[in-house]
């Protein structure tokens, strides 16, 4: 087993099962994610005898840097490798109140969206729990820069790789973990519905953003092939349930495409679409990429204010790391001399 795999009580469930005393995972659980240990011979509040059991038994994996870029705003892209060779993308953005993390929860995406860089390469697989947790480990050892929030929005479906995700985001959350808390984590889907009961059932305060980027089947059928299986109205109906049974304000994600889905036409069906439930939309200046022809909107203020005349609140998100490929939909997990 891995041990950045397993949250506390994994832990106190596995160090039962050999014979030891349950508050000992506390003490493992303190040393890797406060003291930030990288081998179990640190851990000097543990008898020696019990290490050298845990080596045989919990590994210490990792996950190696092979490129970093900065960009003009200071957004930091990194580049790492697995252990079984593959390459996933991690990016660090600095805001007012901190630093933000944007976590790759699988190798590629099978989502296939039109607009979108991540899924140009294909799908892989998803990754491990420990895949997820050493991106922060690893970014906070490299930067020197304590993260304060975590989105997982990079590379790849969060729903699709739910088990370990929620893993994930419970050794974050934990106080004696990373110690995240569950209002700054944020997990974006495009829509996978039969996951929307699952989360909500969790009881998280996380965060729920969905990635909408369409007003009516027919462009969203275009722009997201996920739509053919959860249409809109569908998937209205469940963000519906979730935000009356957990009370929860929900996300919805707009990327702005140029003459694709930023008419007037489209703001008024966004907000016949929308209104009543609470949500705020998060509008998305498009970052070009060389996978498609879509171009930025040049409209995004009149968007903007259309939406706020159908009553929605609405927002435009700030940008970060444009200029290194480092944005919303850009991530390829690749970074090889020549790729564009």
């Amino acid at each position: 087993m891995k041990v950045y795999d397993l949250d506390l009580i994994d832990l106190e469930n596995f160090i039962e099962s050999i014979g030891e005393k349950k508050y000992r995972a506390k003490q493992i659980f303190l040393s890797l994610y406060k003291d930030r240990v990288s081998s179990y011979d640190e851990m000097t509040t543990l008898k020696k005898e019990f290490r050298d059991k845990l080596k045989n038994e919990l590994i210490f994996s990792s996950i190696e840097i092979i490129n970093r870029q900065v960009s003009s705003d200071t957004t930091e892209k990194f580049l790492f490798k697995l252990e079984d060779g593959n390459l996933i993308e991690t990016v660090l953005m600095p805001h007012d109140y901190g630093y933000s993390l944007c976590v790759s929860s699988q190798v590629g995406c099978p989502m296939a969206c039109s607009f979108c860089a991540s899924g140009a390469y294909g799908f892989k697989r998803n990754l491990e729990t420990y895949e997820m947790v050493l991106q922060i480990l690893n970014v906070e050892k490299i930067s020197e820069k304590k993260i304060s929030s975590v989105v997982i929005m990079g590379i790849g479906e969060p729903f699709l790789n739910y088990d370990n995700v929620i893993k994930f985001i419970r050794i974050i959350n934990n106080d004696n973990g990373i110690a995240i808390g569950a209002r700054h984590i944020t997990l974006s889907t495009s829509g996978i519905i039969p996951k929307f009961k699952d989360f909500e059932n969790e009881k998280f305060q996380v965060n729920l953003a969905i990635s909408l980027h369409a007003s009516n089947n027919e462009l969203r059928n275009k722009l997201m092939p996920v739509n053919k299986k959860y249409p809109l109205e569908d998937l209205i109906g469940a963000i519906r349930t979730y935000i009356n049974n957990t009370n929860r304000r929900v996300t919805i994600e707009y990327l702005l495409i140029d003459g694709i889905n930023d008419l007037d036409s489209n703001a008024k069906e966004l907000g016949k679409l929308l209104r009543g439930l609470n949500v705020y939309v998060n509008l998305i200046p498009y970052n070009e990429t060389s996978n498609n022809d879509y171009r930025r909107s040049k409209r995004t203020n009149i968007f903007f204010d259309l939406l706020k005349k159908e009553g929605l609140n609405v927002t435009v998100r700030k940008e970060h790391g444009h200029d290194i490929d480092a944005a919303c939909g850009q991530l390829r997990g690749k970074m090889i001399k020549g790729d564009k």
